[in-house]
Protein backbone atom coordinates (compact mmCIF):
# COMPACT_ATOMS: atom_id res chain seq x y z
CA UNK A 1 0.00 0.00 0.00
CA UNK A 2 1.13 3.69 -0.50
CA UNK A 3 -0.15 6.05 1.91
CA UNK A 4 -0.29 10.13 0.70
CA UNK A 5 -0.02 12.56 2.87
CA UNK A 6 -0.82 15.57 -0.09
CA UNK A 7 -0.19 19.29 -0.22
CA UNK A 8 -1.35 22.00 1.79
CA UNK A 9 0.09 21.94 5.73
CA UNK A 10 2.48 23.23 7.59
CA UNK A 11 5.95 20.72 6.27
CA UNK A 12 8.04 21.65 9.51
CA UNK A 13 7.57 17.80 10.68
CA UNK A 14 6.33 14.88 9.57
CA UNK A 15 2.87 13.78 9.06
CA UNK A 16 2.15 11.49 12.26
CA UNK A 17 -0.76 9.79 10.93
CA UNK A 18 0.57 8.09 8.05
CA UNK A 19 4.19 6.75 9.79
CA UNK A 20 1.57 5.38 12.76
CA UNK A 21 -1.02 3.46 9.97
CA UNK A 22 2.47 2.75 7.89
CA UNK A 23 4.05 0.93 11.27
CA UNK A 24 0.62 -0.49 11.66
CA UNK A 25 0.69 -2.56 8.43
CA UNK A 26 4.07 -3.23 8.48
CA UNK A 27 3.27 -4.99 12.02
CA UNK A 28 1.07 -7.72 10.31
CA UNK A 29 3.31 -8.39 7.29
CA UNK A 30 1.91 -5.99 4.69
CA UNK A 31 4.17 -3.96 2.88
CA UNK A 32 3.78 0.08 2.64
CA UNK A 33 5.24 2.91 1.21
CA UNK A 34 4.92 6.43 2.28
CA UNK A 35 5.00 9.53 0.71
CA UNK A 36 4.96 12.97 2.38
CA UNK A 37 3.46 14.92 -1.19
CA UNK A 38 3.28 18.20 1.06
CA UNK A 39 6.63 18.34 1.87
CA UNK A 40 8.17 17.59 -1.72
CA UNK A 41 5.80 19.37 -3.30
CA UNK A 42 6.53 22.17 -1.48
CA UNK A 43 10.41 21.89 -1.90
CA UNK A 44 9.70 21.79 -5.63
CA UNK A 45 7.46 24.56 -6.05
CA UNK A 46 10.05 26.87 -4.24
CA UNK A 47 12.56 25.55 -6.69
CA UNK A 48 11.00 26.52 -10.45
CA UNK A 49 11.82 29.51 -11.59
CA UNK A 50 9.83 32.94 -11.32
CA UNK A 51 8.11 34.80 -14.32
CA UNK A 52 7.50 38.18 -11.73
CA UNK A 53 9.07 41.15 -12.45
CA UNK A 54 8.56 42.54 -8.85
CA UNK A 55 11.10 43.64 -6.49
CA UNK A 56 9.97 41.07 -3.44
CA UNK A 57 9.84 38.32 -5.94
CA UNK A 58 12.83 38.39 -7.58
CA UNK A 59 14.77 39.09 -4.16
CA UNK A 60 13.01 36.31 -3.00
CA UNK A 61 14.04 33.69 -5.49
CA UNK A 62 17.27 34.74 -5.44
CA UNK A 63 17.89 33.87 -2.05
CA UNK A 64 15.38 30.95 -1.54
CA UNK A 65 18.42 28.41 -0.87
CA UNK A 66 19.91 30.96 1.63
CA UNK A 67 16.35 31.08 3.42
CA UNK A 68 15.38 27.19 2.79
CA UNK A 69 18.61 26.87 5.09
CA UNK A 70 17.90 29.53 7.44
CA UNK A 71 14.85 27.75 8.81
CA UNK A 72 16.55 24.64 9.19
CA UNK A 73 19.41 26.52 11.50
CA UNK A 74 19.17 27.17 15.33
CA UNK A 75 20.86 30.94 15.08
CA UNK A 76 17.80 32.24 12.76
CA UNK A 77 15.03 30.94 15.55
CA UNK A 78 17.26 33.85 17.80
CA UNK A 79 17.18 36.15 15.53
CA UNK A 80 12.94 36.99 15.22
CA UNK A 81 13.84 39.74 11.91
CA UNK A 82 16.21 36.90 9.89
CA UNK A 83 13.28 34.66 10.73
CA UNK A 84 10.58 37.01 9.37
CA UNK A 85 12.64 37.75 6.25
CA UNK A 86 13.03 34.18 5.68
CA UNK A 87 9.62 33.11 5.94
CA UNK A 88 8.28 36.02 4.39
CA UNK A 89 10.58 35.46 0.86
CA UNK A 90 9.83 31.70 1.04
CA UNK A 91 5.87 32.44 1.27
CA UNK A 92 6.19 35.33 -1.24
CA UNK A 93 7.37 32.69 -4.10
CA UNK A 94 4.81 30.27 -3.59
CA UNK A 95 1.98 32.72 -3.93
CA UNK A 96 3.61 34.30 -6.84
CA UNK A 97 4.14 30.23 -8.32
CA UNK A 98 1.04 29.06 -8.25
CA UNK A 99 -1.24 32.81 -9.09
CA UNK A 100 -1.27 31.64 -12.65
CA UNK A 101 -3.41 28.43 -11.74
CA UNK A 102 -6.08 31.26 -9.89
CA UNK A 103 -4.66 29.67 -6.16
CA UNK A 104 -3.35 31.79 -3.46
CA UNK A 105 -0.29 29.64 -1.57
CA UNK A 106 0.93 30.05 1.14
CA UNK A 107 3.50 27.72 3.72
CA UNK A 108 0.24 27.02 5.71
CA UNK A 109 -2.74 27.77 3.34
CA UNK A 110 -4.45 27.13 -0.22
CA UNK A 111 -7.33 29.04 -1.78
CA UNK A 112 -8.69 28.79 -4.68
CA UNK A 113 -10.44 31.71 -6.34
CA UNK A 114 -13.46 29.43 -7.48
CA UNK A 115 -13.32 26.07 -6.16
CA UNK A 116 -14.01 25.35 -2.68
CA UNK A 117 -12.68 22.43 -0.43
CA UNK A 118 -16.27 22.83 1.42
CA UNK A 119 -18.42 21.93 -1.64
CA UNK A 120 -18.30 18.23 -2.38
CA UNK A 121 -19.08 19.20 -6.60
CA UNK A 122 -15.63 21.62 -6.68
CA UNK A 123 -13.97 18.83 -5.30
CA UNK A 124 -14.84 16.22 -7.40
CA UNK A 125 -14.17 19.19 -9.84
CA UNK A 126 -10.59 19.32 -8.65
CA UNK A 127 -10.30 15.45 -9.17
CA UNK A 128 -11.48 15.81 -13.20
CA UNK A 129 -8.80 18.51 -14.00
CA UNK A 130 -5.69 17.21 -11.98
CA UNK A 131 -3.65 19.02 -14.16
CA UNK A 132 -4.84 22.69 -13.45
CA UNK A 133 -3.08 22.14 -9.66
CA UNK A 134 -0.12 24.50 -9.49
CA UNK A 135 1.38 20.96 -8.05
CA UNK A 136 0.26 18.79 -10.38
CA UNK A 137 3.98 18.58 -13.06
CA UNK A 138 5.13 17.48 -9.62
CA UNK A 139 2.74 14.58 -8.37
CA UNK A 140 2.04 13.45 -12.02
CA UNK A 141 5.87 12.64 -12.13
CA UNK A 142 6.26 11.31 -8.62
CA UNK A 143 3.55 9.17 -7.95
CA UNK A 144 4.25 6.79 -10.85
CA UNK A 145 7.49 6.22 -9.47
CA UNK A 146 6.00 4.28 -6.04
CA UNK A 147 3.25 2.23 -8.06
CA UNK A 148 4.96 -1.09 -8.56
CA UNK A 149 3.71 -3.78 -6.98
CA UNK A 150 0.81 -1.39 -5.36
CA UNK A 151 -2.59 -2.51 -4.94
CA UNK A 152 -4.11 0.48 -3.35
CA UNK A 153 -3.52 3.86 -2.59
CA UNK A 154 -4.08 5.84 0.64
CA UNK A 155 -4.30 9.49 0.89
CA UNK A 156 -5.06 11.18 4.60
CA UNK A 157 -6.73 14.29 4.25
CA UNK A 158 -6.88 16.37 7.68
CA UNK A 159 -7.18 19.91 6.73
CA UNK A 160 -9.23 22.22 4.31
CA UNK A 161 -6.19 23.09 2.81
CA UNK A 162 -5.34 20.08 1.74
CA UNK A 163 -8.65 19.03 0.05
CA UNK A 164 -8.24 20.48 -3.47
CA UNK A 165 -4.88 19.33 -4.21
CA UNK A 166 -5.58 15.89 -2.42
CA UNK A 167 -8.62 15.39 -4.85
CA UNK A 168 -6.52 16.41 -7.84
CA UNK A 169 -3.94 13.78 -6.88
CA UNK A 170 -6.99 11.13 -6.49
CA UNK A 171 -8.12 12.25 -10.43
CA UNK A 172 -4.96 11.51 -11.60
CA UNK A 173 -4.39 8.10 -9.58
CA UNK A 174 -8.11 7.15 -10.86
CA UNK A 175 -7.18 8.38 -14.58
CA UNK A 176 -3.77 6.97 -15.07
CA UNK A 177 -3.90 4.37 -12.47
CA UNK A 178 -7.43 3.14 -12.92
CA UNK A 179 -7.09 -0.63 -11.39
CA UNK A 180 -5.79 0.82 -8.25
CA UNK A 181 -8.05 1.19 -4.61
CA UNK A 182 -8.41 4.25 -3.87
CA UNK A 183 -9.01 5.23 0.04
CA UNK A 184 -9.31 8.22 1.97
CA UNK A 185 -9.35 8.86 5.31
CA UNK A 186 -7.94 11.61 7.95
CA UNK A 187 -9.04 14.16 10.24
CA UNK A 188 -10.88 16.11 7.54
CA UNK A 189 -13.01 13.09 6.46
CA UNK A 190 -14.15 11.68 9.47
CA UNK A 191 -15.45 14.99 10.46
CA UNK A 192 -17.33 14.90 7.53
CA UNK A 193 -18.47 11.16 7.85
CA UNK A 194 -19.74 12.14 11.08
CA UNK A 195 -22.51 14.68 10.17
CA UNK A 196 -25.91 14.29 10.65
CA UNK A 197 -27.27 12.50 7.59
CA UNK A 198 -24.10 12.15 5.98
CA UNK A 199 -24.38 10.72 2.21
CA UNK A 200 -21.02 9.70 0.49
CA UNK A 201 -20.69 12.22 -2.86
CA UNK A 202 -17.54 10.84 -4.63
CA UNK A 203 -18.79 7.07 -4.75
CA UNK A 204 -17.19 6.01 -8.44
CA UNK A 205 -14.13 8.40 -7.36
CA UNK A 206 -12.62 7.08 -4.26
CA UNK A 207 -13.12 3.10 -3.13
CA UNK A 208 -13.45 3.40 0.26
CA UNK A 209 -13.51 6.30 3.14
CA UNK A 210 -12.90 5.63 6.32
CA UNK A 211 -13.95 7.50 9.65
CA UNK A 212 -11.24 7.57 12.51
CA UNK A 213 -8.12 5.68 13.59
CA UNK A 214 -8.00 3.75 10.16
CA UNK A 215 -5.41 0.82 11.61
CA UNK A 216 -8.14 -1.72 11.51
CA UNK A 217 -10.37 -0.50 9.08
CA UNK A 218 -6.63 -0.82 6.67
CA UNK A 219 -6.35 -3.98 7.53
CA UNK A 220 -9.48 -5.41 6.85
CA UNK A 221 -10.01 -3.51 3.40
CA UNK A 222 -6.16 -5.16 2.59
CA UNK A 223 -7.86 -8.48 3.51
CA UNK A 224 -6.27 -8.58 7.11
CA UNK A 225 -8.42 -10.62 9.74
CA UNK A 226 -6.23 -9.73 12.68
CA UNK A 227 -7.05 -6.40 15.09
CA UNK A 228 -4.02 -3.95 15.40
CA UNK A 229 -1.91 -3.98 17.74
CA UNK A 230 -2.36 -0.86 19.69
CA UNK A 231 0.85 -0.52 21.23
CA UNK A 232 2.93 -0.23 17.82
CA UNK A 233 4.75 3.21 17.73
CA UNK A 234 4.77 5.27 14.47
CA UNK A 235 7.03 4.37 12.37
CA UNK A 236 8.97 7.52 10.63
CA UNK A 237 11.77 5.57 8.77
CA UNK A 238 10.68 6.09 5.60
CA UNK A 239 10.22 9.87 5.67
CA UNK A 240 12.82 12.31 4.71
CA UNK A 241 13.44 13.53 8.61
CA UNK A 242 16.04 15.82 7.45
CA UNK A 243 14.25 17.87 4.56
CA UNK A 244 11.71 19.41 7.12
CA UNK A 245 11.42 23.44 7.63
CA UNK A 246 12.73 23.22 11.20
CA UNK A 247 16.44 23.10 12.25
CA UNK A 248 16.32 19.49 13.24
CA UNK A 249 13.24 16.75 13.37
CA UNK A 250 10.58 17.76 15.30
CA UNK A 251 8.88 14.56 16.15
CA UNK A 252 5.35 14.06 16.88
CA UNK A 253 3.61 11.77 18.82
CA UNK A 254 0.09 10.94 19.97
CA UNK A 255 -0.38 9.86 23.54
CA UNK A 256 -4.08 8.96 22.82
CA UNK A 257 -7.10 9.86 20.70
CA UNK A 258 -10.13 12.42 22.24
CA UNK A 259 -10.14 14.60 25.28
CA UNK A 260 -9.93 13.26 28.74
CA UNK A 261 -12.44 16.96 29.99
CA UNK A 262 -14.50 16.22 26.80
CA UNK A 263 -17.40 18.40 28.29
CA UNK A 264 -16.97 21.66 26.86
CA UNK A 265 -19.97 23.11 25.13
CA UNK A 266 -19.45 23.91 21.85
CA UNK A 267 -16.65 21.50 20.95
CA UNK A 268 -16.17 19.73 18.22
CA UNK A 269 -14.58 16.75 19.77
CA UNK A 270 -17.45 16.43 21.60
CA UNK A 271 -20.11 16.66 19.08
CA UNK A 272 -18.39 14.21 16.65
CA UNK A 273 -19.00 11.50 19.79
CA UNK A 274 -14.88 10.98 19.50
CA UNK A 275 -14.07 9.00 22.77
CA UNK A 276 -11.10 9.39 25.31
CA UNK A 277 -8.63 6.73 24.10
CA UNK A 278 -5.24 7.25 26.04
CA UNK A 279 -2.32 4.92 24.97
CA UNK A 280 -0.62 3.30 28.69
CA UNK A 281 1.54 6.38 30.35
CA UNK A 282 4.41 3.48 30.36
CA UNK A 283 3.76 3.17 26.63
CA UNK A 284 3.91 6.47 26.08
CA UNK A 285 7.57 6.93 27.78
CA UNK A 286 8.79 3.70 25.99
CA UNK A 287 7.79 4.86 22.90
CA UNK A 288 8.90 8.47 23.52
CA UNK A 289 12.27 6.76 24.65
CA UNK A 290 12.90 5.02 21.83
CA UNK A 291 12.35 7.09 18.91
CA UNK A 292 14.16 9.70 20.57
CA UNK A 293 17.29 7.54 20.55
CA UNK A 294 16.68 6.39 17.05
CA UNK A 295 15.92 10.33 15.62
CA UNK A 296 17.31 12.61 17.56
CA UNK A 297 15.01 15.34 17.52
CA UNK A 298 15.32 18.94 18.32
CA UNK A 299 12.27 18.83 20.15
CA UNK A 300 8.90 16.20 20.39
CA UNK A 301 5.73 17.66 19.80
CA UNK A 302 3.00 16.12 21.52
CA UNK A 303 -0.44 16.27 19.38
CA UNK A 304 -3.14 15.38 22.42
CA UNK A 305 -6.08 17.50 22.68
CA UNK A 306 -4.73 17.51 26.15
CA UNK A 307 -1.86 16.02 27.94
CA UNK A 308 -3.19 13.98 30.50
CA UNK A 309 -2.13 14.55 34.15
CA UNK A 310 -0.57 11.18 34.49
CA UNK A 311 1.23 11.94 31.39
CA UNK A 312 2.23 14.85 33.49
CA UNK A 313 3.43 13.64 35.99
CA UNK A 314 4.97 10.91 34.35
CA UNK A 315 7.19 13.14 32.03
CA UNK A 316 8.33 15.27 35.26
CA UNK A 317 9.44 11.81 36.73
CA UNK A 318 10.64 10.39 33.54
CA UNK A 319 12.61 13.00 31.12
CA UNK A 320 11.58 12.04 27.03
CA UNK A 321 15.17 12.56 26.52
CA UNK A 322 14.62 16.19 24.38
CA UNK A 323 12.68 19.21 24.26
CA UNK A 324 8.98 19.04 24.02
CA UNK A 325 5.97 20.70 24.34
CA UNK A 326 1.89 20.38 23.94
CA UNK A 327 -1.50 21.36 24.76
CA UNK A 328 -2.40 21.10 28.38
CA UNK A 329 -5.30 21.72 30.59
CA UNK A 330 -5.37 24.66 32.56
CA UNK A 331 -6.17 22.42 36.62
CA UNK A 332 -4.89 22.08 39.74
CA UNK A 333 -2.02 20.06 38.82
CA UNK A 334 -0.37 23.12 36.83
CA UNK A 335 -1.22 24.79 39.67
CA UNK A 336 1.49 23.08 41.72
CA UNK A 337 4.32 25.00 41.48
CA UNK A 338 6.21 22.35 41.81
CA UNK A 339 5.44 20.33 39.00
CA UNK A 340 5.44 23.52 37.23
CA UNK A 341 9.09 23.39 37.90
CA UNK A 342 9.96 19.58 37.14
CA UNK A 343 8.09 19.94 33.94
CA UNK A 344 10.75 22.52 33.28
CA UNK A 345 13.58 19.97 34.26
CA UNK A 346 12.10 17.06 32.04
CA UNK A 347 12.94 19.40 28.81
CA UNK A 348 8.84 21.23 28.81
CA UNK A 349 9.56 24.55 26.79
CA UNK A 350 6.32 25.30 26.29
CA UNK A 351 2.40 24.34 26.51
CA UNK A 352 -0.10 25.63 25.02
CA UNK A 353 -3.37 26.53 26.98
CA UNK A 354 -7.00 26.88 25.87
CA UNK A 355 -7.98 29.78 28.45
CA UNK A 356 -10.51 31.10 25.65
CA UNK A 357 -12.10 33.91 27.67
CA UNK A 358 -10.95 35.47 31.06
CA UNK A 359 -14.63 35.99 32.11
CA UNK A 360 -15.82 33.72 34.44
CA UNK A 361 -19.86 33.67 33.53
CA UNK A 362 -18.15 32.84 29.76
CA UNK A 363 -16.32 30.20 31.11
CA UNK A 364 -19.14 28.41 33.15
CA UNK A 365 -20.99 28.42 29.80
CA UNK A 366 -18.57 26.82 27.96
CA UNK A 367 -18.12 24.30 30.81
CA UNK A 368 -14.85 24.61 31.24
CA UNK A 369 -14.72 23.80 34.70
CA UNK A 370 -12.24 26.33 35.51
CA UNK A 371 -11.64 29.82 36.68
CA UNK A 372 -9.51 33.09 36.06
CA UNK A 373 -7.74 33.15 39.83
CA UNK A 374 -7.06 29.00 38.39
CA UNK A 375 -5.84 30.39 34.96
CA UNK A 376 -3.74 33.48 37.06
CA UNK A 377 -2.09 30.70 39.38
CA UNK A 378 -1.20 28.43 36.11
CA UNK A 379 0.18 31.34 34.09
CA UNK A 380 2.23 32.65 37.12
CA UNK A 381 3.81 29.46 38.44
CA UNK A 382 4.64 28.53 34.95
CA UNK A 383 6.13 32.12 33.79
CA UNK A 384 8.20 31.34 37.47
CA UNK A 385 9.46 27.95 36.09
CA UNK A 386 10.10 29.02 32.40
CA UNK A 387 8.03 27.40 30.87
CA UNK A 388 6.44 29.50 27.67
CA UNK A 389 2.70 30.05 27.19
CA UNK A 390 1.10 29.88 23.88
CA UNK A 391 -2.18 31.15 24.99
CA UNK A 392 -5.66 30.34 23.27
CA UNK A 393 -8.48 32.89 23.06
CA UNK A 394 -12.21 32.38 22.03
CA UNK A 395 -14.49 35.16 21.20
CA UNK A 396 -18.20 35.60 20.19
CA UNK A 397 -19.68 32.37 22.10
CA UNK A 398 -23.19 32.30 22.94
CA UNK A 399 -22.70 33.54 26.55
CA UNK A 400 -20.20 36.37 26.07
CA UNK A 401 -21.19 39.95 25.41
CA UNK A 402 -18.74 42.81 24.46
CA UNK A 403 -18.16 43.83 28.49
CA UNK A 404 -17.12 39.82 29.19
CA UNK A 405 -15.19 40.45 26.38
CA UNK A 406 -13.42 43.70 27.96
CA UNK A 407 -12.81 41.33 31.04
CA UNK A 408 -10.48 39.20 28.75
CA UNK A 409 -8.93 42.01 28.10
CA UNK A 410 -7.99 43.05 31.42
CA UNK A 411 -6.64 39.74 32.22
CA UNK A 412 -4.52 39.03 29.15
CA UNK A 413 -3.22 42.23 29.98
CA UNK A 414 -2.68 42.07 33.59
CA UNK A 415 -0.39 38.85 32.78
CA UNK A 416 0.85 39.80 30.11
CA UNK A 417 4.18 38.44 31.17
CA UNK A 418 3.05 35.06 31.47
CA UNK A 419 1.79 34.93 28.29
CA UNK A 420 4.36 34.46 25.15
CA UNK A 421 1.98 34.29 22.78
CA UNK A 422 -1.75 34.33 22.18
CA UNK A 423 -4.07 32.50 19.50
CA UNK A 424 -7.24 34.79 18.75
CA UNK A 425 -9.92 32.76 17.52
CA UNK A 426 -13.59 33.89 17.17
CA UNK A 427 -16.28 31.27 17.24
CA UNK A 428 -17.82 28.61 14.82
CA UNK A 429 -20.94 26.92 15.76
CA UNK A 430 -20.35 22.88 15.30
CA UNK A 431 -23.19 21.90 12.87
CA UNK A 432 -23.97 18.81 14.73
CA UNK A 433 -23.54 20.03 18.34
CA UNK A 434 -26.79 19.70 20.98
CA UNK A 435 -25.87 23.31 21.23
CA UNK A 436 -26.69 24.60 17.74
CA UNK A 437 -30.14 23.38 18.12
CA UNK A 438 -31.00 25.88 20.28
CA UNK A 439 -28.78 28.73 18.53
CA UNK A 440 -28.16 27.33 14.81
CA UNK A 441 -30.52 29.37 11.96
CA UNK A 442 -28.03 27.75 9.20
CA UNK A 443 -25.18 26.68 6.97
CA UNK A 444 -22.30 28.96 7.92
CA UNK A 445 -21.16 28.55 4.61
CA UNK A 446 -23.77 27.32 1.70
CA UNK A 447 -21.83 24.27 0.86
CA UNK A 448 -22.75 20.53 1.51
CA UNK A 449 -19.74 20.08 3.42
CA UNK A 450 -19.48 22.78 5.72
CA UNK A 451 -19.14 21.88 9.45
CA UNK A 452 -20.57 24.67 11.22
CA UNK A 453 -23.65 26.77 11.52
CA UNK A 454 -23.88 30.34 11.71
CA UNK A 455 -26.39 31.36 14.96
CA UNK A 456 -28.21 33.83 16.41
CA UNK A 457 -26.06 35.96 19.38
CA UNK A 458 -28.44 36.34 22.48
CA UNK A 459 -27.09 39.31 23.07
CA UNK A 460 -26.52 40.72 19.28
CA UNK A 461 -23.04 40.48 19.68
CA UNK A 462 -22.13 39.17 16.06
CA UNK A 463 -19.25 38.26 14.13
CA UNK A 464 -18.48 42.35 12.71
CA UNK A 465 -18.71 43.58 16.21
CA UNK A 466 -16.20 41.39 18.02
CA UNK A 467 -13.84 41.53 14.67
CA UNK A 468 -14.31 45.60 15.58
CA UNK A 469 -13.24 44.58 19.18
CA UNK A 470 -10.50 42.24 18.49
CA UNK A 471 -9.26 45.37 16.03
CA UNK A 472 -9.78 48.29 17.84
CA UNK A 473 -9.37 47.81 21.23
CA UNK A 474 -7.92 44.45 22.46
CA UNK A 475 -4.42 44.38 19.69
CA UNK A 476 -4.36 48.12 20.69
CA UNK A 477 -3.31 47.73 23.79
CA UNK A 478 0.12 47.97 24.37
CA UNK A 479 0.87 44.75 26.46
CA UNK A 480 -1.27 42.67 24.20
CA UNK A 481 0.33 44.45 21.15
CA UNK A 482 3.51 43.06 22.08
CA UNK A 483 2.27 39.79 22.24
CA UNK A 484 0.85 39.40 19.10
CA UNK A 485 4.05 40.24 17.61
CA UNK A 486 5.82 37.57 18.81
CA UNK A 487 3.48 35.04 16.95
CA UNK A 488 5.86 33.09 14.26
CA UNK A 489 4.21 34.15 10.79
CA UNK A 490 2.96 31.30 8.90
CA UNK A 491 4.04 28.28 11.40
CA UNK A 492 2.21 30.04 14.58
CA UNK A 493 2.54 27.16 17.64
CA UNK A 494 4.41 24.41 15.24
CA UNK A 495 7.54 27.01 15.51
CA UNK A 496 7.09 28.93 18.89
CA UNK A 497 8.51 26.31 20.85
CA UNK A 498 11.77 27.23 19.19
CA UNK A 499 12.03 30.41 19.77
CA UNK A 500 12.73 29.53 23.32
CA UNK A 501 16.33 29.16 22.64
CA UNK A 502 16.71 25.44 22.70
CA UNK A 503 19.51 23.83 20.84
Amino acid sequence: MLLIFPPLAKACEPPAGIARLAAALKSHGLPCRTLDANLEGQLWLLEQPLTASDTWSRRASKGRVRNLTALRDFSTYQNPDRYRRAVSDLNRILSVSAAQNGVVIGLADYQHAILSPLRSADLITASQQPEQNPFSPYFSRRIPEFIDGIGTVGFSLNYLSQALCTFAMIGFVRKRFPALRIVLGGGLVTSWMRRPGWSNPFSGLVDDLVSGPGEDQLLALLGSNAVSKQLIRPDYSSLPLKEYLSPGLILPYSAGSGCYWNRCSFCPERAEGNEYRPLPVSQVLSDLKLLTEQTAPCLIHLLDNAISPSLLHALAEHPPGAPWYGFARIDEHLADPELCRALKRSGCVMLKLGLESGDQSVLDRMNKGINPGLASRVLNNLKNAGIRVYCYLLFGTPGETEAAAFRTLEFVASHHQAITFLNLALFNMPLYGDESREYGSKLFYECDLSLYTAFRHPDSWDRNQVRRFLENEFKRHPAITAIVRNDPPQFSSNHAALLSGIQ
